[in-house]
């Protein structure tokens, strides 16, 4: 099954074109709480999203689910997710989760009225993944490399790929039947490490999502919307191609991209550590 691509935008425009390309996920972002703090030193997507733009691009979906990222628990999460849902989103993300008791406060919210997605992005939420696996009600689940590299003071954050953290968790999801993804990906020849070695190891490990990051379109840098038109159709076809020849592998084949893997990332992690 090819992977649900997910993009995050809250323009109008680049949603549409994102969704005509086959993105499968239109995400809007609303958190802000902490992310400041944690990522204020890295070059990662810093939010100015909110509950309102939900009302705008929900319309514009006719093929394309529309997921929302709510804030770590607060005591304004309650508020939060509820306008979240009545808004019309069709999945609601929780990321920051550290304990089983905040992930069951969040399915508690949600009360089946939308589809559920963890973004496991803690220390604590890797240590406590067991008992947070038991709680009923969960969807999916997606590792956030960003954030959790972080917590773990690494310098890439595809180490996590490279040491065995993102296979042990994946052992986990599968274990329980969940459907799972983690990282993001570039177009195809594109990122620190390129976009194909990432995906072939999604297609080893059984994942089922990943997020078209900004090395794969930054469309608040490209000001003509054709382009990003031309950005997306392009780079969401030659992953479709990839995925494509990626069936017909062996496992020799997989295995021989995993250990390129590693040796990529330690490379990088070596020359960002100097």
């Amino acid at each position: 099954m090819p992977l649900k691509l997910m993009y995050i935008t809250n323009k109008p425009d680049v949603a549409l074109v994102a969704q005509s390309a086959g993105v499968d996920r239109i995400w809007i972002d609303l958190e802000v709480l902490g992310k400041k703090e944690r990522q204020g030193h890295v070059d990662s997507v810093k939010s100015d999203h909110s509950i309102e733009d939900i009302l705008v691009i929900k319309p514009l979906l006719n093929q394309s689910e529309l997921l929302v990222r709510v804030n770590p628990i607060n005591p304004s999460s309650k508020d939060e997710i509820n306008r979240v849902v009545e808004n019309g989103a069709d999945i609601v993300m929780l990321p920051m989760f550290k304990t089983k008791e905040e992930v069951q406060f969040f399915i508690d919210c949600i009360n089946g009225r939308t589809r559920t997605l963890l973004l496991l992005e803690t220390k604590e939420a890797a240590n406590n993944v067991d008992e947070i696996l038991s709680v009923d009600g969960i969807d999916e689940i997606h590792i956030g490399l960003n954030d959790l590299h972080l917590a773990y003071k690494m310098k890439f954050m595809f180490e996590l790929l490279a040491d065995g953290a993102v296979e042990w968790l994946c052992s986990k999801f599968k274990s329980k039947g969940l459907p799972f993804g983690f990282g993001g990906i570039a177009r195809l020849g594109y990122g620190d490490l390129p976009a194909e070695y990432v995906i072939a190891e999604h297609y080893r490990l059984g994942s089922n999502m990943a997020i078209l990051s900004r090395s794969f379109c930054n469309a608040d840098k490209v000001e003509d919307i054709s382009e990003v038109a031309d950005i997306f159709k392009q780079g969401v076809n030659e992953i479709r191609s990839f995925e494509t020849r990626l069936k017909t592998k062996d496992v020799v084949f997989f295995e021989h991209n995993q250990r390129l893997v590693c040796d990529i990332v330690k490379k990088i992690a070596y020359e960002k550590s100097k």
